[in-house]
């Protein structure tokens, strides 16, 4: 091993690092009770521990302002107890758990808990499940644990969730862990910006693509033209150009702006779970990022995933995976050598989040370069490729206001969030009279709202892919096992076995130029809820627009996924659509109350693709 423990550390990820607060500089201003807090803070980092770890059924949460140096520049973070991440909470199923949550900010705020099922009032969204905690007040949360797992917990309120404002949930089973593990670590992945988040989105507004500095280049040309032809590279650009789009837009954000973290932790500040070797090692990964899909892989090591979104799943081995802000997927891994890197690159490929598994600290392994950036393809933009009957088209493009839609697609009104289709008589190349049950397969014609044809979405694609067995942009034949949401299987099947009683249809739309976001072409404040009667079952339908993938999470009630033939694949509380797919789910309305819907990119949320969901 090198003598310098950050030998191995390529210089870019060198320059941004934790400088090393002192612990009194980090106290300094904050309650005694936040202080010793930190202290056992600290003592669990350097046991190599994620977090500090609160378990039982009763919790003090405290959240108070941080000092924070991640990149050479003093800021202020967000911190629960005073630590960022948060203090992982640890509960058992059917018990139920009081968390009194104080806060000491100089504005409101609030806590979401991902993925628990739970009474709305106590889902911690301001102006939906209740009214946010004001300065100097405590909340009482309160509520019974119905299932068990991974999941994790943020801040709802003024975009605290990115200043450090998350932390990891741990659920045991109520009969015990059904999954063998000898040691458990929680790998926690989100990122940061020294930028004033307001001041990031107004950059965006100006120019949608300000971070993004890997644009087609001169040489880019010359080597298509090498590779693919004169002509083809010249037709290739010129479409771009038409669409006024750039290929490599996979990201709002980038290594320009961002550090990425591990566990609270810069590249260099490597963080380390250690392991004997040959344990069984359960790593309980999830992205509570702002802004980043992170691939993540541990050179030497296969991946046994065994959960996702903390629901057990058939286990899968594979190299890779790929996962947006929301969800979680669990693994197992066998360690023999001393030391593994644990990896985890952005989708647009500026940067890395990275940590070692290690038999002892201070061990490192060689850190992987960044895969080659890939751009994206006409099936990332345009969907019209055949999976099985799907109907073939082309996407519309650059509409405006009052043009009328494709022959052939009904359009609703544009007060609808959601396009109810039970019972219509087109599905995209079959004759539903025909058919004994016309939602036995969920639907594959396109049907756009009229309020998708204005200024706010700039594309529409009208024959959507509908696979789940595509690894994204940038993973496809890589060389490596990377999973698919076609793997995923999860244990039991679903918790509700009566099929759909109407769809709803929503469309993920968008104007990168203007850098609007939104559902059937509506910001949420010109949208009305999407209501679901209480105790039925429906089908959602999620059908993208951009060509930006969106991690949709919808609160209070699971998701249960669905194939192109209307099988079931695996529940999850987010869902991530790709560019120009088409993807459906189940959905028990069995909660009743308010909801958020909304997409967990950050800033694709306060631009306004959020609806509000009425379970009634």
């Amino acid at each position: 091993m090198p003598s310098n423990p950050y030998a191995s550390v390529p210089p870019h990820a060198r320059r941004r690092f934790v400088q090393g607060l002192a612990a009194g500089g980090l106290l300094l201003g904050l309650s005694p009770y936040t202080a010793s807090s930190l202290l056992r803070g600290a003592q669990a980092a350097n046991a190599g521990r994620a977090a500090p770890e609160l378990s039982g059924t009763e919790f003090q949460l405290e959240v108070a302002e941080l000092p924070v140096n991640y990149t050479g520049t003093p800021r202020l973070g967000v911190a629960i107890n005073g630590s960022i991440p948060a203090p992982t909470l640890r509960w058992r199923e059917g018990e139920e758990v009081t968390i009194r949550v104080t806060n000491r900010l100089r504005e409101d705020t609030s806590i979401h808990w991902h993925g628990i099922i739970l009474p709305y009032q106590m889902d911690g969204v301001p102006g939906i499940s209740f009214a946010g905690i004001p300065p100097g007040a405590t909340f009482t949360y309160r509520f019974k644990v119905e299932q068990s797992g991974t999941y994790w917990y943020h801040s709802h309120s003024n975009m605290q969730e990115a200043v450090g404002m998350y932390g990891a949930i741990i659920v045991e089973p109520r009969g015990g862990e059904r999954i063998r593990a000898d040691r458990d670590h929680v790998v926690l992945l989100s990122d940061w910006t020294d930028e004033d988040l307001m001041q990031v989105m107004h950059k965006l507004k100006v120019h949608s693509a300000y971070y993004n500095h890997h644009q087609p280049t001169v040489v880019d040309f010359f080597r298509d033209a090498s590779n693919e032809g004169l002509k083809a590279a010249m037709d290739k650009r010129r479409m771009w150009n038409e669409m006024r789009m750039s290929p490599t837009d996979l990201g709002d954000l980038s290594a320009a702006t961002l550090t990425y973290l591990m566990n609270g932790s810069t590249p260099a500040g490597n963080w380390t779970g250690l392991f004997r070797p040959g344990e069984r090692v359960r790593l309980r990964f999830i992205n509570g990022s702002a802004h980043t899909f992170y691939d993540v892989r541990i050179p030497g090591l296969k991946l046994t995933i065994v959960q996702t979104d903390g629901v057990d799943v058939e286990p899968v081995t594979v190299d890779e995976f790929r996962f947006g802000p929301g969800e979680t997927y669990d693994a197992i891994v066998q360690p023999r050598d001393e030391a593994y890197t644990v990896y985890a690159q952005s989708m647009e490929r500026t940067g890395y989040a990275r940590g070692t598994l290690a038999t002892r600290a201070g061990l490192q392994a060689q850190v992987p370069a960044l895969d080659p950036r890939v751009w994206l393809s006409m099936s990332d933009m345009m969907g019209g490729m055949d999976h099985g009957s799907m109907d073939h088209g082309a996407a519309g493009h650059g509409a405006v206001t009052g043009e009328e839609g494709h022959a052939g697609m009904g359009h609703g009104n544009s007060a609808m969030p959601g396009m109810d289709h039970a019972g219509h008589d087109g599905h995209g190349g079959h004759a539903m009279s025909a058919m004994a049950n016309p939602l036995a397969r969920p639907s594959a014609l396109a049907r756009h709202a009229r309020t998708e044809y204005g200024p706010s979405t700039d594309m529409r694609v009208d024959t959507a892919r509908t696979n789940l067995d595509d690894p994204g942009v940038g993973l496809r034949d890589n060389g490596r096992r990377v999973l698919t949401l076609a793997d995923l299987r999860t244990l039991g099947g679903p918790l509700d076995p009566r099929g759909p009683e109407r769809e709803i249809e929503l469309h993920l739309t968008g104007h990168m130029e203007r850098y609007t976001w939104s559902l059937d072409g509506l910001a949420f404040g010109q949208s009305t809820p999407v209501r679901m009667n209480f105790g039925e079952r429906l089908r959602v339908i999620l059908h993208n627009d951009t060509m930006m993938t969106h991690p949709m999470h919808l609160h209070g009630l699971w998701s249960e996924l669905e194939d192109a033939e209307g099988r079931f694949v695996a529940r999850k509380h987010t869902v991530p659509v790709q560019p120009a797919q088409r993807v459906s789910f189940l959905v028990t309305a069995d909660a009743m109350g308010r909801w958020a819907w909304h997409c967990h990119l950050m800033l694709h949320m306060h631009a306004g693709m959020f609806r509000e969901v009425v379970v009634a």
